[in-house]
């Protein structure tokens, strides 16, 4: 099997596309797809054993894919990394701002460390590729970026140090799309609400119950999936969205407008498969988060 994309075939042929975080969840799921379009996908992250698996995967099924070992919170580190695939490639046609993480901890019990760890990860490192990119390879010739940032209207309750990080990242994408934009370079985000990706399973067993309850609360009536994620992600790096700059684009099921009084909101499981709202699972190799194994 290969990747079942909506996008034509060919669509990003020829072009050079940096994803990081790559080694899992919706950025395995988003390399694959721009891979089977035709991209020569970088994979950036810290493991090189999750980004060589997903660079053969890739290969596997016909693409073409390298990889570079970067902790993207390291200055030098980052400027390293995109200066090794500028001279490698030539290029960097776009950038997918994918890698990061958090925990769940009430606010007052974040530390001053635990903080700042979320707030390097989520925001300052994207700053840091996106800024890279930019003045190693994008100022020159233009491009595209796409943030990931995730549900943060109505706040992120148990993860304060999160929900801060991605709300910066919103505002520097607005700033970088006016700033860049004279040098043809767009810049986007993309906002997942609950995705049902390998993220998941990091979360302590505690968290189980909960997680597996989440779809309850989406009008949608279910969990989203990796591949809705990354045709969004495609969608905004394609040429049908060239007028399309300092943007969020939610992909979420309308969890946010949720609001108190109007009781159970969630469709119900046969109106989930009407053609308009029915899952699309384009990733060939999608694997269903472990802690969903014991769900009824």
């Amino acid at each position: 099997m290969t990747y079942q994309s909506v996008f034509a075939p060919g669509l990003l042929a020829g072009q050079v596309v940096v994803v990081t975080g790559g080694g899992s969840g919706i950025g395995r799921c988003t390399a694959h797809e721009l891979a089977a379009l035709g991209a020569q996908v970088v994979l950036v992250g810290r493991n090189a054993d999750k980004l060589e698996a997903v660079q053969d995967e890739i290969a596997a099924d016909g693409g073409q894919a390298s990889h570079a070992v970067c902790d993207i919170r390291q200055e030098e580190a980052v400027r390293q990394a995109v200066a090794g695939v500028v001279q490698r490639h030539g290029a960097i046609d776009a950038l997918v701002n994918n890698a990061g993480g958090q925990y769940l901890t009430p606010a007052e019990k974040i530390s001053a460390k635990g903080w700042q760890a979320v707030i390097d990860t989520n925001l300052t490192g994207g700053f840091l590729m996106a800024r890279e990119c930019f003045v190693q390879s994008m100022q020159a010739r233009g491009g595209a970026v796409v943030n990931i940032v995730a549900d943060i209207w109505g706040s992120m309750p148990g993860m304060a140090h999160s929900g801060a990080a991605r709300a910066g990242m919103v505002s520097f994408t607005e700033t970088a799309a006016l700033e860049w934009a004279r040098h043809g370079v767009r810049v986007n985000a993309v906002a997942p609400g609950y995705i049902a990706s390998s993220g998941m399973d990091h979360y302590p067993p505690e968290a189980a119950p909960m997680l597996r309850q989440m779809r309850h609360t989406v009008p949608a009536g279910r969990f989203g999936n990796e591949a809705e994620v990354s045709a969004a992600i495609v969608f905004l790096l394609s040429p049908a969205a060239s007028f399309i700059s300092g943007t969020v684009l939610r992909v979420d099921g309308a969890r946010p407008q949720v609001r108190m009084g109007w009781g159970d909101v969630a469709a119900p499981a046969d109106v989930q498969q009407r053609p308009a709202v029915r899952p699309f699972g384009g990733f060939h190799r999608y694997v269903p988060p472990k802690v969903f194994d014991e769900a009824s």
